[in-house]
This record gives structure tokens, sequence and C-alpha cells, in this order.
């Protein structure tokens, strides 16, 4: 079992290198994949600050680097992009691969706590693991100087990982997220099987709830919000409401006509790069 992370491929790009690695994740109890953008440097010692970037429902951590277009904007601004996968893989919990939106390629990027699915630990792999395994072996890269962005069921990861520790990242951005999940169908679902039937519980991972207790956030929130799956999925309006009466800055654009899909996510990202990229410059 080899923790340490292990390249298996590398791609040039914008003048800079899309690495993807393998290594045997002590959280998750399995092995995982996880993509690098590394910008161009000039110098060796040059450390990049870090954009996690957490994809949504049935993705890897392949879809973003190869369809976001994100490493033009990230090779500009001098920051390093990382992509972990979506959840666990290959662990044959009955019933894992059964659906689309839980399980396999269904994180949610929490931490369940039912037995069966004690191995989806996505919360702590994101927040904590990850960032420990590189920092202890990629020293270009500078750790503690961290923002958080993300799709869909990675918009909802982002949100509520950046709300529950501040401490950690600079900025927050988010592409159509789930942001009420205790009240939508992929939520209900998600939570019911990980967590239990709490609804407390739930509420740690719902970034409506948590921006609601939270009046200490600053700098403000970016999300670009599409037209599919807004009446009973994503809830944007609701976060917003929630934003507004607890006095955090939200600029929330929708952008009429756009779908769910990386071309939506391509036609905007340089914003949201740029959005990153100045908070980790302060």
């Amino acid at each position: 079992m080899e923790t340490k992370p292990t390249e298996i491929s590398s791609s040039k790009m914008f003048g800079g290198y899309n690495k993807r690695f393998k290594h045997f994740s002590l959280t998750l109890g399995c092995s995982m994949n996880f993509h690098i953008y590394f910008p161009p440097s000039s110098s060796p010692s040059h450390k990049f600050p870090v954009l996690y970037w957490l994809s949504g429902l049935t993705c890897t951590d392949e879809n973003f680097i190869a369809k976001s277009g994100a490493q033009r904007a990230a090779s500009a601004e001098g920051v390093a992009l990382i992509a972990p996968d979506t959840s666990p893989r290959g662990l044959n919990v009955e019933g894992e691969a059964d659906s689309w939106d839980f399980g396999v390629g269904a994180g949610f990027y929490l931490n369940a706590t039912q037995e069966k699915w004690k191995n989806w630990r996505m919360y702590d792999y994101v927040v904590k693991e990850l960032p420990k395994l590189l920092s202890e072996n990629f020293p270009q890269l500078e750790t503690s100087r961290a923002s958080i962005f993300g799709h869909s069921m990675g918009g909802h990861g982002a949100l509520t990982i950046y709300l529950k520790n501040l401490d950690k990242y600079k900025s927050v951005s988010a592409f159509a997220p789930i942001c009420n999940p205790v009240n939508c169908p992929w939520g209900q679902k998600a939570f019911t099987n990980y967590l239990g039937s709490n609804k407390a519980d739930w509420e740690e991972y719902d970034a409506t709830s948590l921006v609601s207790k939270n009046k200490n956030v600053s700098g403000t929130i970016l999300i670009d919000q599409d037209d599919k799956f807004l009446p009973d999925q994503l809830f944007p309006n609701k976060f917003e409401e929630a934003c507004r009466s607890a006095n955090i800055p939200l600029l929330l654009r929708f952008q009429p006509g756009y779908d769910h899909s990386y071309f939506f996510i391509a036609t905007f990202i340089d914003d949201h790069i740029r959005h990153h990229a100045q908070a980790l410059r302060l």
C-alpha cells in the first residue's frame, strides 16, 4: 500500500504540465487518483498557491482537467490546480454502483456515519489527507495559500468545506452548486444513506444552513448559475437569501441558455480563476 503519490501520466499544456498521480488513501481505504496542473515557472524554488477543484456527480479526477480549459488562466495567474476524484473506488460495497447519483462517483464531500458507507469520507480526504500529502511531496506547492471551487455536487462541496474552514481557504466559487441539499432529491437520497435520518447532521453539510450560522465571511462568494436543474435540485435563491440575512457578500450570476455541462464551465472558468488568484495574492 503505497501512500506516497506515484506519477502515472504527464502532458504539457500552456507551458505547464498536467500530471496525474495515484496513491493509497488511509482515509478512504483504497487507491485514489488526482491531478495537478503545475503552471510554468522560471525558478525551481518558486512556490505556487493551490486551487482545489471538486467535480460533480459521475465525474472522476479527469473531467475538469480535460474539458474546462482552466489551465490557460491558471498558467497566466501562476496558480496550481488540484483535482481529486469524487468518491472512493474499488471497495465493492454492495449497491455502490447501482445508481449514478449515489455511491461511486457521488461522495458528496462529507464523512459518512452509516456503517455500510464508512469509507465514504471525502470531506476528510479533501480537507485533511490530500493537503498534507501535497505539502509533504510537492515542495513547489504552497498549500498554506489555498482556495476552492467546484461544480454541482462539487460546488456544494466547495461551499460547505469553505464555510466550515475559513482559516484554510482564501476564497470560494461554484458553478451551479447544490446549494440546499437538505431540501432537494439528490441531497436527501445521499444524506439519508450516508448520514442517517437525523436532519441536524444533514445541516452540517448544507451550504444554506451553514451560511446562516456563519457571520465571519468577508470575501465575496462567486456563483455562476445555469438554467438546468434550477427548480428542484440547486436552489441558489435560498442560498442568496441566507447570504443576505447573514450580510455575507455574494455575486450570483445567472447565465441564460447554458446547460449543466463543461461547455458552461469552460465559458466562465477564466473569471473564476481570476477571482481566486486575486484572493490568493492578498
